[in-house]
């Protein structure tokens, strides 16, 4: 593994610590990548999740976090040009898929725009697309297919995306667009049915990582990035759905 090689001679000296901002749709695919990383490497992360738009303004105001994986690129290269991230540290983890899902298993057909336009259907759980990039991609879908109006009475939304798949699984709607990663995730007990959408519907979902001015020299913070970048977790994160480049 990548850490039990850089840090076979490692001591307890050497053993740090970072806070972890992430996407809430990466948040379980985070949990199994600081497993791995803190079971080959002598550092220890703490990682908090939420939407997107919130983690950056919590940034914004001085939370004390050292890394930033979000749900796109925007917030991070915000970051960047303010001056408040490590220049030449952004780099893209993930690269998010959308899809239609319901746990109703049929419900969907193969093409998901029939059922979309055919609105046979009570509630279409959607991200608040202020403050959640796949929300903003759903939105996005919507013009496309020239629905958005349509829908709008059928459309009930979440804060961030997690909050908007509990809502298809709770039956509060009957089908509704998440990330890709819940519906493939161990955790998901109905596989239902889903229509994964074409990424020639939306802008590309890619999600940017990046270390903030304060973790400068968080040695730990710095080699959890190194980490992200290495085979191991690239295939982890492939395995949620995620695309990597």
């Amino acid at each position: 593994m990548l850490c039990t090689l850089i840090f076979a001679l490692a001591t307890a000296a050497n053993a740090g610590s970072a806070l972890v901002a992430v996407a809430t749709n990466f948040s379980e695919a985070a949990e199994y990548l600081q497993a791995d990383f803190e079971r080959t490497c002598p550092h220890s992360l703490t990682v908090t999740a939420g939407s997107t738009g919130k983690l950056y303004a919590q940034i914004r105001n001085g939370a004390p976090f050292d890394v930033f994986l979000a749900a796109d690129e925007a917030r991070p290269a915000l970051l960047d040009e303010q001056g408040l991230a490590e220049e030449q540290s952004r780099f893209t983890y993930a690269i998010g898929r959308l899809t239609l899902w319901s746990p109703t298993p049929g419900l969907i057909p193969a093409d998901g725009r029939e059922i979309l336009e055919a609105g046979n259907f009570r509630k279409l759980a959607v991200a608040n697309s202020d403050l959640a990039p796949y929300g903003r991609a759903t939105r996005e879908v919507l013009i496309a297919l020239g629905l958005l109006e349509k829908l709008s009475t059928h459309i009930v939304s979440g804060e961030n995306i997690g909050q908007t798949h509990a809502l298809v699984a709770t039956g509060n709607a009957e089908l509704g667009f998440v990330a890709l990663s819940y519906v493939l995730s161990p955790r998901n007990n109905s596989a239902g049915s889903r229509w994964d959408v074409p990424q020639t519907l939306h802008a590309p979902i890619r999600q940017d990582a990046i270390l903030l001015s304060r973790a400068s020299s968080n040695v730990a913070a710095r080699d959890f990035l190194h980490y992200m970048k290495s085979s191991v977790a690239r295939n982890l994160i492939r395995s949620y759905g995620y695309e990597t480049e």
